[in-house]
Parts: C-alpha cells; structure tokens; sequence
C-alpha cells in the first residue's frame, strides 16, 4: 500500500470545510444523486458550489478514501464465484470483472478494456494481492478464456494446484444478483467519459458496497454501532 497523505494536508488549501467534502463525495457515491443535485443540496444549506467542484472531489479524494479504509478490511472466504458485468465508456463497452465468496463478501473487482486471458490473468493477480491467499475454489461461468487463465496460472504456479477450478451457473447467481448494486448505481450516471475516471469512481462504489456488507473491522476504535458520519471521520483520521 503507498503511503497515507498527511490528513490535515488532504484538505489543506480547500475553500470547504472537510466535513463538507467528505459528505458530498460519500453521499454521490452511496446514493443515486447526480453533482448537480448533490450542489442543490449543498445550496439548501446555504453552500455555494459548482457541480464540477464536486466531480474533482470525487476523482481527487476517493482513492484515498479507498486506500484509508482497507486498511481496516476483513479477508473474504476462499471459494470464490467470479463473473464480468459491463460498463459504458464514450460510447463503447468495457468489462469489470469482480469476485464474491460463498458468503457474498467482495472479494475484488477490475475494469478492463478487453474481455481475453490476459485480463482474467490480470484480475486473479490483482484480487489475489489483495487477500493475501490464493483461493480454495474457483467458480465461473462457460466463458472459455477465464478457465484458460486459471490453468495456465496453475501451470506457471501463480495459482496452487490445489485450487479447484469448476463451472457452475447455478452457483454463480450470487455474484450476478451482486452485480445489481454496482450497475444500479453507474446506469444513472450520465456515463463515464474516461477510463480512468470510471475506475476511480467505481472504486469509490464498490467500497460504499463492501460497507454496507460490513467487511471492516473497526472494533479496535468502538465503532461497530456507530454513525456513518462518525465512522468516515475516525477511520479517515486514523494513521
């Protein structure tokens, strides 16, 4: 993990109040709310601020938001169901590649230009790094390129031997109905424009996602009851 902005430095030179970025950024990503209707808000409150103001926060302070709470993250399960959904860039469809376990806990998540072995190698690398373990089991759909991946990362030993490889539609259904809750929230965006700003804020998504599955572990500051405001400070305060 890169090292942590210093958080007074985070929000050092920002005509805002911290509490008010942190607000808009988590509340465009949690919720179906557009800048513009995320400003009229801020407006009602006697704030005034321009929507674009808020789309550079978004793009500014999610991967830090990102990398603040994974610190506090709680490894999933090892039987992983791994399925592609579709995303609209300018125009053109890419891929996002995402893992749950049995228990419907996120595993990862990758945005890619192309549907092939090496992206499917790429997304196994990628969720592996970030569990720290290699999986038990892995589930996909007929998608003949992902199987491919999988043995030939078995066979260069990036993946263990051991780690059973099985397709199953049925037992897939759980990351396809999971799939629901990020493509609900990017179908009313008015569509990405970038690549780069589309992983930034789907990122930023799939994070409000792993929350609300609670899959950190922030007894350590007491706040398992807590509200969402009060967890956002403590956890971003933290060093």
């Amino acid at each position: 993990m890169s090292k942590l902005k210093d958080i007074d430095g985070l929000f050092n030179g920002r005509h805002f109040d911290r509490e008010v970025i942190i607000l808009c950024v988590r509340w465009y990503l949690r919720y179906k709310l557009s800048f513009r209707d995320l400003a009229e808000m801020m407006a009602e409150r006697g704030l005034s601020l321009v929507h674009t103001t808020i789309m550079r926060w978004v793009k500014c302070y999610t991967p830090e938001f990102v990398k603040r709470w994974n610190r506090f993250a709680v490894a999933a399960g090892q039987s992983w169901r791994v399925d592609e959904t579709y995303v609209r860039i300018r125009g053109k469809w890419t891929y996002l590649c995402r893992a749950v376990d049995r228990a419907g806990k996120t595993i990862d998540f990758r945005l890619s230009t192309r549907r092939d072995v090496a992206a499917a190698k790429a997304f196994f690398v990628k969720a592996i790094k970030t569990q720290g373990r290699a999986p038990a089991t892995i589930t996909l759909d007929g998608y003949a390129a992902s199987h491919r991946a999988v043995r030939e990362m078995k066979t260069d030993e990036s993946l263990p031997r051991r780690t059973k490889l099985r397709s199953s539609k049925y037992l897939n259904n759980l990351i396809e109905q999971d799939h629901r809750s990020i493509k609900s929230r990017v179908n009313v965006m008015l569509g990405f424009k970038r690549f780069r700003n589309a992983a930034v804020t789907i990122s930023g998504i799939e994070l409000m996602h792993r929350i609300r599955k609670r899959q950190f572990d922030l007894t350590s500051m007491h706040l398992k009851d807590a509200i969402a405001p009060s967890i956002w400070k403590a956890v971003l305060s933290t060093r």
